[in-house]
């Protein structure tokens, strides 16, 4: 099974801690060349100090705000000007606040909305045409398992992970014949930060001990556990690899089995 990405650029979204920092590790160990984004200088040059290198590698970073789109996209142009193709990337930012639906102010959908779909969009615009060039293209976007079951208290989420999910379907469908895939993974309870901090505002919220909101997510889970980081971004890292190479627009739940639908 060929899993190695010599000779190859990958650009992590979000990947200065969790899932993101995690996932820029894992390739870097399959020896891709990374480089990160995320908006923290400081967080970027301490992720950056922890990626395995090679002689062959050339890893780096790059400062950007997903809250300001129009930036991305001129940080993004300018980077590229200095770099080859990117072969793999991997969008990935921090999800919004948690609270009900109808609650949520119209600001907080469109803010979402740009944040993970349009920056999305514009990270797409400016690689494919260098996967298409190189003949291999990984996209992979880390959403939720919200896409296949909404999550209760995180209405602004459930919402726009599911309209990246079915962008990501229908790129998956038109960039195919390039040679560029399209998936995405869907983490459950994962130990990062944002996980620490949806479950310390629902204990403080309902009056209760962290612990026990911990106990409750977990008893959910069929292995009885909440993920670590590094096992989300094991299934990016394959289906970044020359292995994945006939799995398309799918979304994969990475999740410990709590998912029960089909």
């Amino acid at each position: 099974m060929d899993l190695r990405l010599d000779g190859r650029r990958a650009l992590v979204g979000g990947a200065s801690k969790g899932i993101g920092g995690a996932e820029a590790r894992a390739l870097a160990e399959l020896g891709a060349s990374v480089t990160l984004v995320a908006r923290s200088e400081d967080g970027l040059r301490q992720a950056l100090a922890g990626l395995t290198t090679s002689a062959s590698q050339q890893h780096g970073y790059l400062v950007a705000d997903y809250d300001m789109p129009e930036k991305l996209k001129s940080t993004l142009d300018a980077w590229r000007k200095q770099h080859g193709p990117v072969h793999v990337l991997v969008n990935n930012t921090g999800g919004p606040p948690g609270g009900p639906a109808h609650l949520a102010a119209p600001d907080e959908y469109l803010a979402a909305f740009s944040r993970h779909l349009i920056c999305n969009q514009i990270l797409v615009q400016a690689l494919w045409p260098g996967m298409q060039q190189a003949g291999y293209g990984r996209i992979i976007n880390v959403i939720s398992t919200s896409v296949k079951e909404p999550i209760k208290g995180l209405g602004v989420s459930n919402t726009v992970r599911g309209a990246v999910a079915s962008w990501a379907k229908t790129l998956a469908g038109e960039l195919g014949r390039h040679g560029i895939t399209v998936n995405n993974v869907l983490p459950g309870f994962t130990r990062t930060q944002r996980m620490e901090s949806l479950f310390n505002s629902r204990a403080q919220k309902e009056g209760r001990n962290v612990a026990d909101i911990e106990a409750e997510a977990c008893a959910l889970i069929p292995l009885g556990r909440i993920a670590e980081a590094e096992e989300i971004a094991a299934a990016i890292a394959f289906l970044a690899s020359p292995a994945a190479s006939y799995i398309n627009g799918v979304s994969l739940p990475v999740d410990g089995g709590r998912i029960q639908s089909l």
